[in-house]
């Protein structure tokens, strides 16, 4: 799409799959099954599906209402409500930028895996296969070591799948979508089926829905419920406000935003039932608890899955659409993010959309190397830590805050019912207004009280302040600066 030129998704089902796709990634799969476990089961359901509620859905229609009522990227968009504002944003999809340099690390993890599951070359022991073998994992944040070349390699094929996936924006992601949101909903359903079938999955169902309903009372439960909606649903990205700037002008706002906060939720607490199917069969196996058994995020991907393929029948072919079922949930979700920063600078600067594809995609591999070293992992963790706690929250906070409080949002939501079948009513207003900027400040709050008190997961402090602190600074200040370009463009119009 050159500067000027606007592009609209091919439909209405092209644009609902290409946000479905976004809002569903590797969380879905790894973090939710976890977290629910962790805080309560059933319990935990029952506080995340109020939070998607009272906040997460509200989110998403201020963000498709800010993209397809008033227009543009998220600099564009939010600048139009206040030129002052303009940097925030920039700030949102700058955040965003940094979470796909190592979300895109990630997916190499998973397209190596992806070989290794024609062989089972992770053998007995997957834990030091994992940590060893694949990332050389040294023994310090500061001892970083040199690439992993399987790793960097996989990088540059991920890196070369995001690009042309966006190569003209929701024309070519209009036709990518259809294969990348439905492909890993037919093997997640092929391995939860197959799951259940195993000896001792249905323990394992029941250890990851039994209610604790005490945990209601616990806030650390009621943190993670809101962790959860706000990063799962892709809100304070930019991703949302780009991709619906590609929105006709009549489209239906509230029907497209319950569809795809309702399918992402759906496809979270369905990957619970291909994990803890799993987790039981290997639990029973192993003669131990499900609880000893089940780990968090790259762990369970990466160590005790493959630990499981190698029990089961046809364990390859297992191994191969597993792997390619996390390849297919992240792209959507990597390119997405990708898309926005790209809409945000042809918009502002206009550029040509296939150089600043590029541009940007080189850059992002850049930073990502840092990634692929032996002490990559270590940096990956605080970097996802600061962007995804402190960041988004602070976005999410000033977003609300600013349409909620500067904007007339009583109007927005008269214009966003004259196309939509189903009214919002003034409710949507007060969540806005007053929930979802609170439960982006308490969430606030309680994470720097957190970190006061220790550094996170141990690291030094220096590494917390290099790879937290400090591109958290950049991208307020690099916000700042481009803000005033956007305003300058917006002032032009």
């Amino acid at each position: 799409m050159a500067f000027g030129e606007k592009v609209y998704w091919d439909n209405r089902m092209a644009f609902v799959l290409a946000a479905i796709g976004s809002a569903i990634g590797l969380g879905n799969i790894w973090r939710f099954p976890y977290i629910c476990y962790k805080y309560g089961g059933g319990a935990f359901l029952v506080a995340y599906i109020i939070a998607l509620i009272i906040a997460g859905l509200p989110l998403l229609i201020l963000e498709f209402s800010l993209g397809q009522k008033i227009g543009g990227s998220a600099p564009t968009s939010i600048g139009k409500v206040s030129k002052k504002f303009a940097w925030l944003g920039w700030m949102a999809i700058i955040v965003g930028f940094f979470i796909t340099t190592y979300y895109a690390v990630i997916m190499s993890w998973a397209a190596n895996y992806l070989v290794h599951s024609l062989s089972l070359a992770w053998g007995d022991d997957p834990r030091t296969f994992f940590y060893t073998n694949v990332l050389g994992l040294s023994d310090g944040i500061f001892k970083i070591g040199s690439p992993r070349i399987p790793l960097l390699i996989g990088l540059v094929v991920v890196w070369a799948w995001i690009i042309l996936s966006i190569w003209k924006g929701a024309k070519t992601v209009s036709k990518v979508v259809y294969v990348t949101v439905t492909l890993p909903w037919l093997i997640l359903l092929i391995l939860v089926i197959g799951g259940l079938t195993l000896p001792g999955a249905f323990k394992g169902i029941a250890y990851y829905l039994t209610p604790n309903w005490s945990a209601l009372l616990n806030p650390e439960l009621w943190q993670a419920a809101f962790t959860q909606v706000f990063f799962s649903l892709s809100v304070g990205f930019g991703v949302m406000i780009a991709y619906a700037s590609f929105l006709p002008p009549k489209s239906d706002i509230v029907n497209n935003a319950f569809i795809i906060g309702l399918s992402d939720a759906a496809t979270a607490f369905v990957g619970g039932f291909a994990v803890f199917s799993a987790l039981g069969y290997y639990a029973q196996i192993q003669g131990v608890s499900v609880a000893e058994v089940m780990k968090s995020g790259p762990e369970l991907a990466f160590v005790t899955y493959p630990a499981i393929i190698n029990h089961l029948p046809l364990g390859p072919l297992v191994g191969v659409l597993f792997f390619v079922m996390l390849l297919t949930l992240a792209i959507d979700s990597a390119f997405s993010l990708v898309e926005a920063v790209v809409a945000g600078v042809m918009e502002t600067f206009g550029t040509n959309r296939t150089k600043t594809n590029i541009a940007v995609g080189i850059l992002a591999f850049l930073i990502g190397i840092i990634y692929t070293t032996t002490a990559g992992l270590y940096w990956l963790d605080v970097v996802d830590y600061y962007m995804s706690y402190f960041a988004l929250f602070a976005v999410a906070f000033l977003e609300a805050v600013l349409v909620g409080w500067l904007f007339d949002t009583e109007k927005l939501r008269r214009q966003i019912n004259e196309t939509s079948l189903v009214h919002i009513g003034r409710w949507w207003v007060i969540s806005v207004r007053i929930i979802v900027p609170l439960a982006a400040l308490v969430l606030l709050v309680l994470t720097i009280g957190g970190r006061i008190k220790s550094a996170y997961g141990g690291y030094p402090r220096t590494a917390e302040l290099i790879a937290g602190w400090i591109p958290i600074l950049f991208a307020i200040v690099l916000g700042v600066l481009l803000g005033k370009s956007t305003a300058k463009m917006l002032q032009k119009e």
